[in-house]
């Protein structure tokens, strides 16, 4: 729906008789478009870790100091996958999968910890500062609104996503992910010990629409709702750390990106 803003004063005039005629009203000016106004751009960093990788905690450790200079702003998901995901015979960890192993390959990631922001490339831990700063400064031609409900009867999500319109017309993928945070296993540390009690926060569990997305495409100044379901079967899965990720992306990046709790409202 296009953001319009009618002339009432002339339309007031003529429902008076002030005015004999709206035929008076100049058809350019019936209506005035009113352009939507900027928001920023939130960030999103997709971090390919690993139980075996000695320095991912200190990529982990990055993300959160992020978190607390920019709040809600940077998204970050931690993607187990790749060797260090495994064990040294190839056997998968139970934070491992493979949908995370498919982004893995898909951006050939050759060391771990590696991050990917906003999908503009891989880079190291120790950079992701600057470029985090950088893609806060930009503002996002697309808005995201989040809602979640879960039915604790059924164990089934529904997922509700608004989108409207800032700035352009927009083509890309919509794409929705599963985090989850207070996952206590165990993480190689970067003074050779093993953690048994490490605390895995923001774990990347799955893609509830496909390991790319769905199509998505939106014009300026319009607003749209897409809805999705998920059936929670993973018993190991603790809803009340779960949230949803969902983003719009294309080949030029992540255009916006939002967050949710999982349990926003509860159906008993």
């Amino acid at each position: 729906m296009m953001n319009y803003k009618n002339l009432f004063y002339a339309a007031a005039l003529c429902a008076t008789g002030v005015l004999s005629s709206c035929d008076t009203v100049d058809e350019a000016d019936r209506f005035i478009y009113v352009k939507p106004d900027a928001v920023g751009r939130n960030v999103l960093i997709e971090d390919f870790t690993g139980q075996r990788c000695v320095n991912c905690p200190n990529a982990t450790l990055e993300i959160a100091k992020l978190h607390e200079l920019y709040g809600d702003t940077v998204i970050g998901v931690g993607i187990h996958s790749g060797p260090f995901a495994k064990t040294t015979r190839g056997k998968p960890y139970s934070l491992y999968t493979e949908t995370g192993d498919e982004y893995f390959n898909y951006w050939k990631v050759e060391s771990q910890p590696k991050g990917v922001i906003d999908r503009t490339g891989t880079s190291d831990y120790t950079s992701w500062t600057t470029i985090v700063r950088d893609e806060l400064s930009k503002t996002a031609p697309v808005s995201l609104w989040l809602y979640s409900e879960y039915n604790k009867a059924t164990h089934k999500a529904t997922f509700t996503v608004t989108a409207t319109g800032i700035d352009g017309d927009t083509k890309g993928k919509l794409q929705l992910w599963l985090i989850e945070d207070g996952i206590v296993d165990f993480q190689y540390m970067p003074d050779g010990t093993t953690n048994r009690e490490y605390v895995h926060n923001h774990v990347f569990r799955t893609a509830v629409n496909g390991t790319w997305g769905t199509d998505f495409s939106i014009k300026e100044g319009e607003t749209r709702t897409e809805f999705f379901e998920y059936q929670l079967e993973n018993e190991e899965w603790v809803p009340e750390n779960l949230s949803l990720v969902a983003f719009v992306y294309n080949g030029n990046g992540v255009l916006q990106v939002s967050k949710c709790i999982f349990l926003s409202t509860i159906i008993d």
